[in-house]
């Protein structure tokens, strides 16, 4: 299978590219744990169906270090053992801000207000950040129906 579209050929595309780019690299460096980037990530990705994003995450986050049994139980959080409190409220406020649309209304305050006991501002803006950026990307490859399964860790670092 190929992707309808090389966004690393296209001149325009590369353009923009190296500004997503660049914003992962932002998000990387921010004060909000690499473990919990990884896990919303994967979430958002598995909401809007992104493969290639899906197999980025799922290997990024176990070449970190990060248990296979956490990976495989992200797509059903509320109903596993193993995920923080923190990590659940970052996970919670990933879904309804990736269902904008079915969350009538967005974000609701109450699961603002568990992230926030979790995370400071900058943290929030961070994660707030990845989800919006997560959204975009994954929308990227679904549209250019980008395949999935041949991702190195590390490969845009």
């Amino acid at each position: 299978m190929d992707a309808r579209l090389d966004y690393f050929a296209d001149p325009t595309a590369g353009k923009a590219l190296k500004y997503f780019m660049s914003l992962g690299k932002v998000l990387k460096d921010s004060p909000l744990p690499l473990v919990t980037q990884e896990l919303v990530a994967l979430r958002v990705s598995q909401i809007n169906g992104c493969a290639v994003c899906i197999d980025m995450h799922t290997k990024e986050a176990a070449a970190a270090g990060e248990a296979a049994v956490r990976l495989n139980l992200v797509a059903a959080w509320r109903e596993a053992t193993v995920f923080t409190e923190a990590e659940r409220a970052a996970l919670e406020l990933a879904e309804e801000g990736t269902r904008v649309a079915d969350a009538a209304g967005g974000v609701s305050d109450e699961v603002w207000a568990h992230a926030a006991k979790h995370y400071g501002q900058e943290q929030l803006s961070a994660l707030v950040i990845l989800v919006s950026f997560m959204n975009s990307v994954n929308r990227l490859n679904v549209i250019a129906q980008r395949p999935a399964g041949d991702y190195e860790p590390g490969q845009f670092h």
